[in-house]
C-alpha cells in the first residue's frame, strides 16, 4: 500500500528524473523512454544514443515493450530524460496538424532485411495519401512480396513516425494496425482533414 503524500510522491518523481538525467548525461543508459499523451491514447517513446528506436501504443502493454527493449538493446534502461524532448515535440506537432513528416534521428536496429527495406520506404508515402500493400511491394522492387510488406508494417517498431498507417488493402479497406483499427482510422482522418 502506497502511503506517500502528494508532496513525497512529487519529490520521489523529481529524484527519479534527476537520476535518469545524470545517468543519461554520463552515457550510462542503453535506452531511455517516456510516455506522451496523444489523441490515439498514451504512447511510449524510447530512444538509444543513435535515435528514436520505438513508439508503442498502450494496447501493446508498456511493461512488455520495456522488457523487450531491455532484452534486445541492453538492460540499462530508465524512464524520462531530455533525450526524448524533440521526439515528444514532433509527435505533438504531428497531432496538432503542424507537422507532416518527422525530422528525427532513428535507430532502426529492431528491424532487418526486407522488413527494414519496407520500413525505410514508408516515409516516402506522402502525408494524407495511402498506398496498397501491393503498391508498396512493387515500389520496393518485389511485387510478389505483398504478405511480407504486411508483416513489415505489422512489426514496424516506429509507428506514426514511420507511417505504416498509410498502407491499406488493394480494395481500400484498412487492413491491420499495431495500434488497432480505431487508431489507424484516426491517423488517416487527421491527415485527410489537413
Amino acid at each position: 500500500m502506497n502511503t506517500d503524500t502528494p508532496h513525497e510522491a512529487a519529490h520521489l518523481a523529481s529524484l527519479r528524473l534527476d537520476l535518469a538525467e545524470r545517468a543519461d548525461a554520463a552515457d550510462l543508459l542503453d535506452v531511455v523512454y517516456r510516455m506522451v499523451d496523444s489523441p490515439v491514447g498514451p504512447l511510449l517513446l524510447a530512444a538509444t544514443e543513435r535515435g528514436l528506436v520505438r513508439v508503442a501504443f498502450e494496447r501493446e502493454d508498456f511493461d512488455t515493450v520495456v522488457e523487450t527493449l531491455a532484452s534486445r538493446l541492453g538492460s540499462r534502461i530508465l524512464r524520462g530524460t531530455a533525450r526524448l524532448d524533440e521526439a515528444a515535440r514532433e509527435v505533438e506537432e504531428y497531432f496538432t496538424g503542424h507537422r507532416r513528416h518527422f525530422d528525427l534521428e532513428l535507430d532502426r536496429s529492431l528491424s532487418a532485411g526486407f522488413r527494414l527495406e519496407v520500413q525505410r520506404y514508408l516515409p516516402h508515402i506522402n502525408y494524407g495519401q495511402t498506398l496498397s500493400y501491393a503498391q508498396v511491394a512493387d515500389s520496393v522492387g518485389n511485387p510478389q512480396a505483398v504478405r511480407a510488406v504486411g508483416s513489415a508494417c505489422a512489426r514496424n517498431p516506429l509507428p506514426i513516425v514511420v507511417p505504416c498507417h498509410r498502407v491499406v488493402r488493394t480494395d481500400g479497406s484498412l487492413g491491420g494496425y499495431i495500434g488497432g483499427l480505431e487508431a489507424k482510422k484516426a491517423l488517416l482522418g487527421l491527415e485527410a482533414a489537413a
